[in-house]
Parts: structure tokens; sequence; C-alpha cells
């Protein structure tokens, strides 16, 4: 598929895109070295001119309202699962694929990451949408095409109608002192930083795949996160915004004091539903956005588009959205925290739920949102405080009530893969009766360990301890001898 589209070559040819500054120059010039699209080199001059204009990106408290109420995914009329199920086969499962997951030692995508019972995120999902009767499509970075890409030829014919992936951007960093592009000679991929998953809605338009889904009869795309094994299409929802013909919907859920740091949905003063990320929170205002008494809802980064309106309001746009932006500040090197400090210039995907008129949030239970960021969501996953169904969702055992187990490692020891693997070398303990499982210092896990209730293990010695075989805790410390430690 050709990387410009003729929407994006006749874009080109606009004035209002060809004549850029001189600041801005080096950054084209980089760009478009790298074949990066007209289109894309548009929307970042975009965000680099408020870079400049001093812009911040932050929402403050006193220019939004809370949401004290949304529509209930558990409280929809049944009718709607028939409609969702007949908009199926109208609906495409879109998979954000562009992570390495280096936060957990990882080089290759960390959907490649094996998960349960030796299948991967990517085995299972490839299996959801087969399940489902809905393509699946993943927004892939340079990084992670060519190996995921490899697993799902396995799932799915090289004949399909249409291709399995399409790529997301990539952008320069952008040096703090002095604003122009960053330079790292001894490795030049590091002068590169992806610009946030709101890059879905450009790279569906540059790539070709938002024409090719609408010429094949596609209506609907369902998207959410390749590490979140909750998001499964789920036709009620999918019944709901046919129905209600809606141009957009975002999933949100209940926060909890584990997501005070989650973005959260609110309201402008004129009503319009927007998302806030941490990063765009005011210093001032970090208490009330971690109130989540008064920001009720976090956003799940499930969302629902309507793929001719997106068309029609990129076309109407010229191809830009004007997404909020995120100004993340970080190193240029992230291992070397003396490195020079750049921004890295990004929107997120839910925050479109400002652009489309119409747009809509609805609550979802918990058990859509099972993302896997740290090795503390991976042995909690890969425990049977989980189950892997015969239609390949991952759930929440029985026992468990809709509760996932709190568990906490200390990053010393258990930060990566391979750490928790030597430490866990026959599999995670039970944690379907756990409520908390809290590990500090090193220990070895032995096969059969049974743990109930508000755990602890504690060693302060510098000795890796062994944990028996077929040990049960039930709501204490273990060793016993680390009662009362600090």
């Amino acid at each position: 598929m050709d990387t410009y589209t003729n929407s994006s070559e006749k874009l080109a040819e606009d004035s209002h895109i060809t004549s850029y500054s001189a600041r801005f120059a080096p950054f084209v010039e980089r760009m478009r070295a790298e074949h990066v699209s007209e289109i894309f080199i548009d929307n970042f001059a975009y965000y680099y001119d408020k870079l400049l204009d001093g812009d911040d990106g932050l929402i403050s408290e006193r220019s939004i309202v809370p949401v004290d109420s949304l529509p209930d995914v558990e409280r929809l009329p049944d009718s709607l699962e028939a409609v969702g199920r007949a908009a199926i086969k109208k609906t495409v499962i879109i998979k954000l694929n562009g992570g390495l997951g280096t936060g957990m030692g990882l080089t290759g995508p960390k959907s490649l990451l094996e998960v349960r019972e030796g299948l991967t995120f990517l085995d299972i999902i490839a299996q959801q949408a087969i399940g489902v009767g809905a393509p699946l499509l993943l927004m892939n970075s340079f990084a992670t095409e060519e190996a995921s890409l490899k697993v799902l030829q396995r799932y799915f014919p090289q004949s399909r109608d249409m291709p399995l992936s399409f790529l997301q951007h990539k952008q320069p960093k952008v040096c703090a002192d002095g604003f122009g592009p960053a330079s790292f000679p001894e490795d030049p991929e590091m002068e590169w930083c992806p610009p946030g998953h709101g890059d879905l809605y450009i790279a569906l338009a540059t790539s070709g795949m938002l024409t090719s889904l609408l010429d094949a009869g596609y209506e609907y795309a369902f998207v959410s996160n390749a590490d979140n094994l909750g998001a499964v299409l789920e036709p009620h929802i999918l019944g709901y915004l046919a129905q209600r013909e809606l141009p957009f919907l975002v999933e949100v859920a209940d926060r909890t004091p584990a997501d005070r740091k989650g973005g959260h949905l609110a309201r402008r003063q004129d009503g319009q539903l927007i998302l806030r990320e941490i990063a765009q929170c005011p210093a001032e205002d970090m208490a009330t956005f971690q109130d989540i008494g008064r920001h009720r809802y976090f956003n799940t980064n499930n969302l629902w588009l309507h793929l001719p309106t997106l068309q029609r309001v990129l076309e109407e746009r010229h191809f830009r959205l004007g997404l909020p932006m995120i100004r993340n500040r970080k190193t240029l090197d992230p291992r070397d925290p003396e490195s020079p400090a750049v921004y890295q210039l990004e929107t997120a995907m839910g925050s479109a739920i400002a652009v489309f008129d119409g747009a809509e949030a609805v609550r979802v239970p918990r058990t859509r949102f099972a993302p896997v960021k740290k090795t503390n969501d991976l042995l909690a996953v890969r425990s049977d405080a989980y189950v892997l169904t015969e239609d390949f969702r991952v759930v929440l055992a029985d026992e468990r009530g809709g509760e996932p187990p709190t568990v906490e490692l200390d990053s010393e020891h258990y930060r990566f893969v391979n750490d928790l693997d030597q430490h866990f070398p026959m599999g995670a303990p039970s944690l379907r009766g756990c409520d908390r499982l809290q590990v500090d210092g090193e220990f070895r896990f032995g096969c059969g360990v049974v743990l109930r209730g508000d755990v602890h293990f504690l060693n302060t010695s510098t000795d890796c301890m062994l944990v028996p075989d077929e040990l049960v805790v039930d709501n204490a410390v273990w060793p016993p001898s680390a009662a009362g430690q600090p």
C-alpha cells in the first residue's frame, strides 16, 4: 500500500503546509529524508508552533467541571446485543501495538510476551478476533512491525482482503534548550520518538487504511491497547454506538485509589466532554486531579469510531484534528538521566472526544480494563486469579468477585520480566484468594505456593530466601520471624 494517499498528496500541494518557518526547516528536512508523510509533517508543525508560543498543553481545574454520571454498560437494554451482533460484519478491531515493553526489560514487541498457557498477548488477541468474527488490524511501530506480523500470519491467510497492519508515524525529539531537533550521533534512532496514540487518526489516513476500510464497507472500529486483555469487542457496546449513530464513544471506568494518576473524564465549561491526562494538569491542581471522589471516571483507552465520520472530519479539518498537546519533558537517552533534556510532543487518542460533535462516554466494569504495564500486573494475570476462557477471554476467577488482587513487587529484584521468571521459576503462586501481595527483598518461590488475604514477604538480608513448595500463607508476614520488622 502506498504511503501517500491522493488526499495527502492534495494536501501537500496546499500553500498552508508547504511554507514552513526557517526555525522548523531542520525538522522538515529530517522527516522528509525518512519519508514521513506530508500530512504528519503538517500536524507536527502545528504542535511545534504551540511549543514556541509557550503552550504547555495544561488544562486547569478552573476550566473544567466534573462528570457526575454516565450511561452504564451493565444497565443497557438486552436488545442492543442483537443490534451489535448485526453490526460486527461492518466492524474492524484495531489494536495499538507499537510498544517494546522496555520498562519491563523487553527488547521486542511487548505483545509477544507470554501471558498464559504458552500464549502471548498477540496469540490471545488473534483468537479473540477469530471468535468474534471481526478482522484484526494492528497499528504497529517500525520496531514492532516485522516480528508481530510473523505471529499474525499464523492465524490469518495472506490472501485476506486487507493488510494486517499499518504503521504509526515517528517524529524528532525537540531539544528543551533552543527547540531544535535533538542530535545523538552514537545512536541516531534515539533522536526519534512516537507521537502518542493520538496519531491513530492521521496514521489511518496517510497509510491509506481508512480509505481501504471504507471501500470494503466497514463502518465501525473498536480500538484498544494490545496489552489490555480485558478489551474484547462487546456487542452491547457496539449496539449502543450503532443504534444511537454516535461518531465516537469512549469507555471509562470508576476510579480507585490505584487510578489517581490516570487520565480522567471531565467537561469544559461549555459542556463538551474532554479527557485530561496527568501530564496536562498544572502542579497547583494536582490534588484535585487525584481526587477520585471529584473526578470519578478514568479513561480505559478503549474507544469506538464511526469511520465515515472520521473521514469527513479529517477532510473538513484538512487532516489536522488539533488534539490537545501533551508536552512530555524527558532526557534524550532515556537510560541516562544526565543526557540533554528534550520535549516529546504527543497526543492521546481519547482526547478526540472533544473533536466530534455528539461524542459520548459510557461507564464500563473494571473487567474491561486489565492492562499489563509492570511485572506486578504480569504476575497477577499469570496466576489463578485469572482464567483463560474457551473463547480466549482473560477474566477474573469467579471467587474474585470482580476485584483483581493487588500485587506490589520491589523494583530492585522483580522489575524486569527475566527477573520475574528467575524468582518464580515454577510459575505464579495461587492468588485466587489473595487480596494483596507485597514482596520486599529477594525470594525464589517454589511450586504450589498458596497465598490468601493480605500477605507480605519480607527479606532484609542480601541472600535470596527460598519459599518452600506447597507453602500456604494466610493473612500473615512470611517468614514469621520477619513479623514486626519495618
